[in-house]
């Protein structure tokens, strides 16, 4: 799909889309804070059980993480986690290890050489690609909030103005 089309694709979903401004709003925050942290197998059911609890639109939190979560930005969503994360927890995942956890890889160690740093790298990257990935995350979903809540007000008014004059 190529992006002027995609992007006039999910602006029509979002048209498309009825309720309160409030719970539409909610959900695109939802699927953009998601959307942006580095948990894909998990977004759908993170973004369901979230927009369930806190009542928010779940087809508008699906829609926003879709929009905002896709193969064009994954690798940027992944790699500023990864910058912001190893810039808050220093040493815990820098590249340097990461190379040689893979020189271990590719040198034939055994299975037992290689499981305890790969072990303690998957913990520690872990926890810097979530701590980046949810700090990077917060803005968007804030600012898709006031964005999304003001377009959702504005299409509500136009729709009760239109439906008053016919």
């Amino acid at each position: 799909m190529k992006p002027n089309r995609a992007a006039r694709y999910y602006y029509l979903k979002f048209l498309r889309l009825q309720g309160d401004p409030h719970s539409l709003a909610l959900g695109v925050a939802i699927g953009l804070f998601v959307g942006i942290t580095p948990t894909i197998p998990l977004h759908s059911a993170l973004i369901i059980i979230l927009a369930w609890l806190l009542r928010g639109n779940i087809l508008a939190a699906l829609i926003a993480a879709t929009a905002i979560s896709n193969p064009l930005t994954w690798l940027p969503q992944y790699y500023f986690s990864w910058r912001v994360g190893s810039w808050l927890l220093p040493g815990r995942l820098s590249w340097d290890r990461t190379q040689a956890l893979l020189g271990l890889f590719t040198s034939g160690a055994g299975y037992k050489q290689y499981l305890a740093p790969l072990k303690q790298l998957g913990l520690e990257a872990v926890a810097v690609m979530l701590l980046g990935g949810i700090l990077l995350a917060i803005p968007f979903a804030c600012a898709g909030y006031i964005f999304s809540f003001k377009f959702f007000s504005t299409l509500r008014k136009k729709r009760l103005e239109k439906h008053i004059l016919t």
